[in-house]
């Protein structure tokens, strides 16, 4: 904020100070208890009729005064409502108190509906109290604002000023309930595992390291869920999901945020095509139930939802970008035309993550219509199974919306000798670093099963065209300033 604005913003403050110092000498407080309403804004619009009753609530965002007269609208969550005061319904007091108001504070109002000649729903005022007082004076659809990051920084403000930002979030919330009630209707159940775990697995990412003192013990935020959504399959639970946090003490950038929304699904006796059909009945029934369309993304770049989604081998798409003699080249020669194509290529990699750094920076952000990228290099994921043809491939999907992973899944596997194996070799052979209770879970039996992660945030963005993932998180993580 430049020095003008602070300077504005001060003398608003004053000014508004003043208005609440006279109201309080006239004896009107800023009420502490209730209001109790006939209902939301919403409501009484869509219960309107002439000449009944009503008392309501909300923030003053415009007061046009007229003299004797003012005609003001009041907003809650839920929408917009004009009221009509007049100085002979309420009197020469209360009116010229009325007038000590400023945009932003909270009223109570009680009087009749009427509809105005211009065909207003109204609320002709009896009587009004003031419920809250705002000291600051609110941004005028953010006139004057250049920095987009305080929209992300106070975001309270941008939901005040911003209609359409209220309304993506509630899509959000209604998107969640969605979600909820449509895994319900399947037979899952919802679970909640630990947040603060002593092992940092189920996922290859950088950690939040803590402490728990009352143990003596140093933890760490979870990267991901699925090791104990796994032990919950051992002990009998044979459809569950967990839609919560998970924390990764990686980079901000316009896809990701260390603090993310995961929906992680499990069920026994499934398989990868099982997530494939829940993920394409999932997603499509939130976009229509909730956004009332199949077609979604931006006016740029248009997202078709309609069933079936392309499926695609992950070496394929990765040849089609490196050649049709790929992976059968020379490390050497595969580091050369990777570096060709821009990318930056570290002395130890093998053909292996060489060729993960093509699908990842060439390849997956060119997939804007839902993808299912399926058998990827085994080595890669050491938590699912083989494919049966070819033990080098994963049988999993990743599915690919507008050039993002929105949702990996696995036939997960369930052998303890074999994942023992891979987790160690991840780990470098170190056995320390094994998480033995999940190993000793898994030897007394899991059953076959489906899983699937599915990334909320990067969800919404996708629905709503959403250009960054702080544009859908209500309060993004951000670098301090200064």
């Amino acid at each position: 904020m430049n020095e003008t604005a602070v300077r504005d913003d001060n003398e608003y403050r004053r000014q508004r100070l003043a208005n609440l110092a006279e109201l309080r000498s006239l004896g009107i407080e800023p009420l502490r208890g209730a209001w109790p309403r006939t209902g939301t804004l919403a409501e009484v619009r869509a219960a309107f009729s002439d000449g009944a009753r009503a008392v309501i609530a909300g923030r003053l965002t415009t007061i046009r005064d007229m003299g004797k007269s003012i005609f003001a609208d009041l907003r809650d969550g839920s929408d917009r409502f004009q009221i009509y005061v007049q100085k002979q319904a309420l009197g020469d007091e209360a009116f010229a108190a009325f007038k000590l108001l400023d945009t932003g504070d909270h009223i109570g109002a009680e009087g009749s509906l009427f509809t105005t000649r211009t065909g207003e729903q109204t609320l002709k005022a009896e009587k009004w109290t003031l419920l809250s007082k705002a000291v600051r004076p609110l941004p005028e659809k953010w006139h004057g604002l250049k920095d987009v990051e305080a929209r992300y920084r106070r975001r309270y403000l941008d939901l005040v000023a911003n209609p359409a930002v209220r309304e993506l979030f509630n899509k959000r919330i209604r998107a969640v309930q969605v979600i909820r009630q449509y895994l319900a209707d399947r037979g899952f159940q919802e679970v909640e595992t630990p947040m603060m775990q002593p092992l940092a697995g189920g996922a290859a990412a950088r950690p939040f390291n803590t402490r728990y003192e009352a143990l003596g013990a140093d933890m760490f935020l979870r990267i991901a869920p699925e090791l104990y959504l796994k032990r919950l399959l051992v002990g009998g639970f044979d459809k569950v999901f967990e839609l919560n946090r998970n924390f990764r003490n990686e980079g901000l950038s316009r896809t990701h945020n260390p603090e993310f929304t995961m929906l992680e699904i499990y069920e026994a006796y499934s398989d990868v095509n099982g997530m494939r059909d829940l993920i394409t009945g999932l997603i499509t029934h939130v976009a229509s139930e909730v956004f009332g369309t199949l077609s979604v993304g931006s006016e740029e770049q248009p997202i078709d939802l309609t069933p079936p989604w392309r499926e695609a081998a992950y070496a394929d798409l990765v040849r089609e970008k490196m050649g049709d003699d790929w992976p059968g080249i020379p490390v050497d020669e595969a580091r050369r035309r990777a570096e060709a194509l821009g990318l930056a290529v570290e002395p130890d990699w093998d053909l292996l993550l060489i060729g993960h750094e093509v699908y990842e920076k060439l390849v997956e952000k060119t997939l804007m219509q839902p993808t299912f990228v399926r058998r990827l290099p085994a080595a890669l994921i050491p938590l699912a199974r083989a494919c049966e043809d070819d033990p080098d491939c994963a049988d999993v999907f990743e599915l690919v919306i507008g050039g993002q992973e929105i949702a990996p899944a696995y036939t997960e596997l369930n052998d303890p000798l074999e994942q023992r194996e891979r987790l160690l070799a991840q780990v470098g052979g170190d056995a320390g670093g094994l998480d033995e209770d999940f190993l000793t879970a898994l030897e007394h039996g899991m059953p076959p099963a489906g899983g699937m992660g599915v990334g909320i945030d990067r969800l919404m963005m996708i629905l709503t065209g959403a250009e960054a993932i702080r544009d859908v998180i209500l309060f993004p993580q951000l670098r301090p300033r200064g």
